[in-house]
């Protein structure tokens, strides 16, 4: 569901600006707003969980979430549902940055690729249907059950979450939160993501954007020289020593690159080449994220026995082989070729994610599981929208408007470089290593704990002595 909606509004813009009297220009902010809020934020609300406990984080994340959906259903201006998908993207983000936290707190460490995996594939799968589902509601009901669709199923969710997940207590250690670090990291990140997804729009050379761009690295510098002096920082960059957790968030970081080129550049070619409807685009374009939910629960499942580095890395590979499938398509490619490509697609990012998401976790301790999952889901955010970046820089630089057969070579420009990007995370996914011994003994933090509490039941209990009469 909050995955669902940073996606689900692309394909309502049009009724928004038709219903509040609005330009493009004021609209898109509807997306883009809630993007940058998400993506800004889920370091610092992983953290939080970290010290606060987890389920604290994530109940109180459905709160917002839901308040802010009815008031964006409710919205009578286009500045008062900009502020209110900001506030529903702050709920978004306590929900996205700690459920993998949970899962993996509760899960043995041999069930871990299983769980993340069906985590994987219903956020993904949100993603991808937000569009389709986006489209239906405002065509069949109106674009306000967009939003208020959340409310009942929040509530529902909110109410399961609190009867069946376990109460942690957050950190042990006395560990201040970091307000500083929050705040660069948010301003940091929110003026790069700023300038990626405006540089096709505002031109990549204009001032706003290399300023944008140059803010956002002085920040982050400014960020990473924070953390390494404070005791507590927000991201603690011990992290990135280890090279299982590096390797597997660049790695994610490349495969939604790719992944989102696609999603990106397909329906250009499926509507504007060859002349499908939108709902006609819609359904062949399914064929990647069913056969990515198919394959995620199952490679999970195989990553817990087999470790992680084999399945991830093969899943890249097959994932760049869809890409140069897909990258040569023309006027005349059998439709059936290309919903194979896009199935072979959604199996490699299938096969590949589930193992990738465990090794990340795996590799971080208990006590930064939160930070952990917000850098897993800040990866993907920043993946989609480099991806969309670069695919739309190749995009535009190949088009030329007045010759229609340009549109083919600047679709299959764009994904023979999005192919370059997931060859590139097969060999960062093949080089990390990993300890299969740790992976083969390792159980939940969680399971643990409970065997030394029996323990200490049993010697306390009262022997009766059995004597004979």
């Amino acid at each position: 569901m909050a995955a669902l909606d940073g996606s689900v509004v692309n394909t309502i813009l049009p009724v928004l600006r038709d219903a509040f009297k609005s330009n493009v220009a004021a609209i898109e902010w509807v997306v883009v707003v809630y993007l940058l809020a998400v993506s800004g934020l889920l370091l610092t609300f992983g953290r939080l969980g970290d010290l606060r406990g987890h389920k604290l984080v994530y109940l109180l994340g459905f709160i917002i979430f839901v308040g802010g959906s009815a008031l964006c259903g409710m919205a009578g201006s286009a500045f008062a549902l900009v502020t209110s998908r900001c506030l529903q993207a702050i709920g978004a983000a306590m929900l996205l940055a700690n459920s993998p936290a949970i899962l993996t707190q509760n899960f043995p460490g041999n069930q871990r690729g299983q769980a993340l995996g069906l985590q994987a594939t219903m956020t993904y799968l949100g993603l991808t249907a937000g569009p389709a589902l986006g489209g239906w509601l405002a065509t069949n009901y109106s674009w306000r059950t967009v939003f208020y669709i959340n409310v009942p199923v929040g509530l529902l969710a909110l109410i399961l979450s609190w009867i069946f997940i376990p109460l942690d207590r957050g950190s042990s250690q006395v560990e201040r939160f970091d307000l500083a670090g929050a705040v660069l990291f948010l301003a940091g990140l929110v003026a790069l993501l700023l300038g990626l997804n405006k540089g096709a729009e505002w031109g990549w050379i204009s001032a706003p954007i290399l300023g944008l761009i140059a803010a956002a690295v002085a920040l982050l510098a400014i960020f990473v020289f924070v953390e390494l002096r404070i005791p507590s920082p927000m991201l603690d960059l011990r992290l990135f020593g280890s090279r299982v957790f590096s390797a597997a968030t660049a790695s994610a970081v490349l495969n939604y690159v790719a992944l989102y080129s696609i999603i990106f550049l397909l329906p250009f070619y499926l509507i504007q080449g060859r002349g499908l409807t939108p709902a006609q685009a819609g359904l062949i374009l399914t064929a990647q994220p069913l056969a990515m939910a198919a394959a995620a629960p199952v490679s999970g499942t195989l990553s817990d026995r087999l470790g992680s580095r084999l399945p991830a890395t093969l899943g890249m590979l097959i994932l760049a082989g869809a890409m140069l499938m897909l990258s040569q398509i023309d006027l005349q490619t059998p439709w059936a070729t290309i919903s194979t490509g896009l199935a072979i697609a959604g199996l490699g990012t299938g096969i590949f994610i589930s193992p990738n998401s465990s090794a990340l976790m795996g590799s971080a301790p208990r006590n930064r599981q939160g930070i952990a999952s917000g850098i897993l889901a800040t990866a993907r955010n920043v993946g989609m929208v480099l991806g969309i970046g670069m695919a739309g820089a190749f995009f535009t630089s190949t088009l030329v408007p007045s010759e229609p057969v340009t549109l083919y070579r600047a679709v299959d420009a764009g994904l023979m470089a999005a192919a370059g990007v997931a060859l590139l995370g097969s060999l960062v996914a093949f080089t990390r290593g990993e300890d299969r011994k740790k992976l083969a003994t390792e159980g939940s933090e969680k399971e643990r704990e409970q065997k030394t509490e029996s323990r200490v039941r049993d010697e306390r209990r009262p022997r009766v002595e059995n004597r004979e009469p």
